[in-house]
């Protein structure tokens, strides 16, 4: 963008993507599942404990994967938060689901768990909790209410790559280790990027085979390729969701340096999170909360301003001194296609958020002492 010194952000490289990609290339097989995707399936499996891993283009796929493995039927009832990107509620609505918008936090604009059992009808099939800027969700309650009313929980890992949860019992559980399946993302406003990309986590072990069939355009073709079936074919519904081993070879160069990434990102979250905490204070502007049960991938960090005015304001004075610093959703039900299709809902949390946070620049890279120093002396 024109006049901006310093970008919202900034895909980083770690050096070894391109030399990972030319031993891709040069080995013949790049179409994918081959020596990069298994390398990075076997990653998160062996460092998260998932019990199956699918590399996928984009984490929309990978909803889109999870929407098709719980048998997604015209007329069944998702509850999500409303205040989520539109790829969260996309892969329910191409199935025929009724999307069920809950209401933010009042301390997180993360889903407000306290209203999704109001939210449940005889029509619900499933629960989509997204943890936002890779902070978690309560997942006791959102497991204990699924598990009452026997629905299926499919964790928007999305941001929260790294991220734990602690149970009420004490164990530190990775997100997306909790719900049947899970879904992340790779997009290059990642922490682990590449370019686009994503990967469903499988939990259930009802899911794997038939997920695996789906991943490969509906055939047994993996199973052929291990030598459990003479010949393939057609077996089910699937799509082209298997990237290339060109996206998986990026991948790996990003996975493998997963420490130094967050460690670096940790750094300049903590850093705005002490160098404005005054500031913050005294312009009734909240941070971030991490609650007690979540642990802080340092995905993002935010501003939540009193009113629109006030976020508006900040936007401009910031791009006025070259630095981009951005608003997040729109609230999904005040969409013109949900609006078109369903009853007006009133969920002011999520449009409060829609209307007062701010996204400030955050990447590995980042030099943030001009962003801090514009923010104490000009916003």
């Amino acid at each position: 963008m024109k006049n901006i010194n310093i970008p919202f952000n900034k895909p980083y490289l770690t050096g070894k993507e391109t030399s990972y990609i030319k031993d891709a290339v040069t080995t013949g097989k790049i179409s994918g599942n081959g020596k990069y995707t298994k390398l990075c399936q076997d990653f998160f499996e062996q460092n998260y404990g998932f019990k199956k891993t699918l590399l996928t283009t984009s984490c929309t796929d990978a909803l889109e994967m999870a929407a098709i493995l719980i048998d997604i039927q015209p007329g069944d009832e998702i509850i999500m938060p409303s205040y989520t990107f539109v790829s969260t509620a996309n892969a329910f609505v191409l199935r025929g689901a009724k999307l069920v918008f809950a209401d933010s936090r009042s301390d997180h604009p993360g889903i407000d768990e306290a209203t999704i059992e109001a939210l449940i009808t005889p029509k619900t099939k499933a629960i989509v909790p997204v943890h936002y800027a890779g902070v978690a969700c309560d997942m006791d309650i959102i497991m204990d209410i699924a598990n009452r009313y026997d629905l299926f929980v499919i964790e928007d890992a999305a941001q929260a790559i790294d991220s734990y949860y602690t149970s009420k019992d004490g164990i530190k559980k990775p997100l997306g280790s909790i719900g049947h399946l899970a879904c992340f993302s790779f997009h290059e406003t990642k922490n682990i990027i590449s370019g686009e990309g994503g990967l469903l986590a499988i939990n259930d072990d009802q899911f794997i085979e038939r997920a695996e069939i789906i991943w490969e355009k509906g055939t047994n073709r993996s199973a052929f390729f291990r030598g459990e079936v003479n010949k393939y074919g057609w077996v089910d519904v699937g799509s082209s969701f298997l990237p290339s081993e060109i996206i998986a070879a990026f991948l790996w160069a990003q996975l493998e340096n997963l420490k130094d990434i967050q460690s670096r990102r940790k750094q300049i979250w903590n850093n705005y999170f002490q160098q404005l905490k005054f500031w913050a204070n005294e312009n009734e502007v909240r941070l971030p909360k991490i609650p007690l049960y979540a642990t802080n991938n340092a995905h993002m960090f935010y501003l939540v301003f009193k009113n629109s005015e006030k976020q508006s304001h900040f936007i401009r004075q910031m791009k006025e001194h070259q630095i981009l610093c951005v608003f997040h959703y729109l609230s999904l039900h005040k969409s013109e296609f949900y609006k078109s299709k369903h009853d007006d809902r009133n969920l002011p949390l999520s449009d409060k958020y829609t209307e007062t946070l701010v996204r400030l620049p955050m990447y590995y890279e980042l030099k943030q002492d001009k962003v801090i120093h514009n923010i104490l002396n000009n916003a």
